[in-house]
């Protein structure tokens, strides 16, 4: 691929989108931007469209409304797409995650606009547009954030199910006296219970532990049925 690339944009906002498109469009490359439809749930809906149009680059966001645009990444990168994510999140375990998917960079919204421009050219011209320090960097603050999640699932599956139903409750904002309440037993029993989820989670309060919950992507039983 030399000189003109053919562009493909999945970008929410229309404006971002839009100037961008111009932008490439003055510099000679064929870009199309794929129609996001307003009850979007899963980006691998849009693979087809993605494809239809055969890109040499895909433009990602990965805040795509209810949708995570990651899941697009690894499917398009194999298709011999160069996938580069242009988001405005600045976590960098994110942006290993893409990395460790196939993407070929990633990009803060923010980023010049030149930036982007050269990274789409550099592409089309088949050199690297990360070091491979960069990438093993990224890559390695994901590593990091999975060791870490993995260690506060570890001590979400001490609790027992009644201690993980508790807990669940308290994620949804119930106070010890509605547990209490709606399950029909003392406040002491729920308060017992509590003292025995703090523990064993580590933590020394209600509010530590649903923290600790929602960082690790915990979802109590009720919600996983």
């Amino acid at each position: 691929m030399r000189g003109a690339s053919r562009v493909c944009v999945i970008e929410d906002h229309t404006l971002f989108a839009e100037s961008l498109q111009i932008a490439l469009e003055l510099k000679g490359h064929e870009v199309r931007r794929v129609p996001l439809p307003d009850d979007l749930h899963s980006a691998t809906t849009l693979l087809p469209a993605v494809m239809k149009h055969q890109p040499h680059v895909l433009l990602l966001d990965l805040d795509l409304g209810n949708a995570d645009g990651s899941r697009l990444i690894e499917p398009v990168a194999r298709a011999g797409t160069a996938v580069v994510v242009l988001t405005g999140s600045t976590d960098r375990a994110r942006w290993g995650q893409c990395v460790r998917l196939g993407a070929r960079k990633v990009m803060e919204k923010t980023a010049p606009l030149n930036e982007i421009l050269a990274t789409i050219r550099l592409i089309g011209e088949g050199r690297p547009v990360m070091t491979v320090e960069e990438r093993e960097d990224l890559v390695r603050h994901w590593q990091e954030e999975r060791a870490q999640v993995a260690e506060l699932l570890d001590r979400l599956n001490r609790l027992t199910a009644r201690e993980a139903e508790v807990l669940g409750q308290l994620m949804n904002g119930r106070q010890v006296r509605q547990i209490a309440e709606e399950s029909v037993v003392s406040e002491a029993t729920v308060r017992t219970q509590v003292k025995s989820i703090l523990a064993k989670l580590e933590v020394s309060s209600q509010i530590g532990a649903v923290g600790l919950a929602h960082n690790a992507g915990w979802m109590p039983p009720a919600a996983r049925a």
